[in-house]
């Protein structure tokens, strides 16, 4: 069996990348931003996702103004120490390294527990939580070992089945929808509750919600440097379609689930079964039960699928393996074994790996960026393609990524207030 690169006879159309994208950032982490986002509810919640979501963009648009003065195929081991030298090098990738690992061990972790879930509702058989592990890290091993993509195919497939769930499930809960709730009301407020002290502690969450940076090296793989267009196009309809899917999530979950009730929900540790669970009791009938696991199943599949293509492709940049079939193997085993080994002994530990991965994320893809367009638009003359951007907004955006980087330590801590 040959195994096939992304770019090999087939040219990928802009459904490819967007759905890259958007199965990248939207996925099995939005079932943690209503609980991250319990303290500043509804209100606060859409403000600070619609800030958050414009930087992110940005800071994208940067690496790919970066990304294309290299050849495709070239991730951030190789322009970081072109770029800034190898001593950032060693700080990005330690932080590259950190985030992509901790996320595939957060996706293993959340599928393991919705398929161990599903099986055992359905069928009656309990299936030990290794065994889930083991199945979802071969699975998933196998078809990103095979061929970039069938990535890019099966997870519009999986987004496809993903979003047509969702909205089955959800959209039927927007009839229920109490205004009292959305905006927590004082017939439904928590007596003396206040908002702004619990600010901070979703910026982690957010940041992680819009993380599509680490698959940029893998959009410019996919299409090449003639088809930029391309890749700027997937970054901007995959980030606005996920605000406003963000925006509409919270809207149903919060409508329907009083702040006072989240407590509880935080209370069990927040993992995708729990959440599942507690909507599912909001919830009647058998049907809409069915499609409430369907849509948890693929949507942690298809964030596992796409936010490890871009640690598959670091890893190989890194160690340069070969993009042939021993090569793939390689980078395969050494992509999903150490996070699949820790699940072995850490299996519920989804919510708080999202979190701890922002205090990474924030290095390489608030705080990098800038530093990069700055070093290659000095050193390069003319680029194929230049993020919208001058010295004054470079210069905002890593002041913003220094305040969310403090804020993630404070949060580590546990310096910041949480709202239980």
């Amino acid at each position: 069996m040959s195994v096939h690169s992304s770019d090999t006879n087939k040219s990928p159309g802009l459904t490819s990348g967007t759905m890259l994208v958007i199965a990248t950032v939207v996925g099995g982490g939005m079932f943690s931003l209503p609980i991250a986002m319990a303290g500043v509810w509804f209100s606060g919640a859409t403000i600070i996702l619609l800030l958050v979501s414009v930087m992110m963009l940005m800071t994208g648009l940067m690496l790919v103004e970066v990304n294309l003065h290299f050849e495709p195929g070239a991730s951030f081991n190789t322009f970081t120490t072109e770029l800034l030298g190898k001593k950032w090098n060693v700080v990005v990738g330690i932080a590259f390294g950190f985030v992509l690992y901790i996320l595939t061990y957060a996706y293993i972790s959340g599928s393991s527990a919705v398929i161990s879930q599903t099986i055992l509702k359905y069928t009656g058989t309990a299936i030990p939580i290794k065994a889930a592990v083991a199945i979802v890290a071969c699975l998933v091993g196998v078809i990103v070992w095979y061929s970039s993509l069938w990535v890019g195919r099966i997870t519009t497939i999986l987004i496809f089945g993903k979003f047509i769930a969702f909205f089955a499930t959800f959209s039927g809960l927007v009839a229920h929808v109490e205004i009292a709730n959305l905006f927590d009301s004082a017939s439904v407020a928590i007596k003396g509750t206040s908002y702004l002290p619990y600010v901070l502690m979703t910026l982690p969450f957010c940041i992680i919600s819009f993380g599509f940076h680490g698959n940029v090296p893998s959009l410019v793989k996919l299409y090449g440097k003639t088809k930029f267009r391309f890749i700027t196009r997937s970054i901007i309809i995959g980030t606005v379609f996920a605000l406003l899917l963000y925006i509409f999530w919270l809207g149903v979950t919060m409508g329907n689930i009083s702040r006072a009730n989240f407590a509880p929900i935080i209370a069990k540790g927040g993992n995708i079964d729990v959440f599942v669970e507690a909507i599912g009791g909001v919830m009647s009938g058998k049907t809409m039960e069915i499609i409430l696991t369907f849509f948890g199943n693929f949507a942690v599949a298809s964030s596992l699928l796409a936010a490890t293509l871009g640690l598959f492709d670091y890893i190989a940049d890194l160690l340069k393996f070969k993009n042939d079939s021993a090569g793939r193997f390689k980078t395969a085993v050494v992509t999903y074994l150490p996070p699949a080994v820790v699940c072995f002994f850490f299996p519920n530990g989804f919510v708080y790996a999202i979190g701890y991965a922002g205090l990474a994320f924030t290095i390489w893809s608030v705080i990098l960026p800038p530093f990069l367009v700055k070093a290659s638009r000095k050193r390069y003359s003319s680029a194929i393609y230049t993020a919208p951007c001058n010295n004054a907004v470079l210069n905002l955006v890593i002041v913003c990524g220094a305040v969310v980087y403090l804020t993630v330590i404070l949060d580590v801590f546990g310096w910041l207030p949480t709202f239980k």
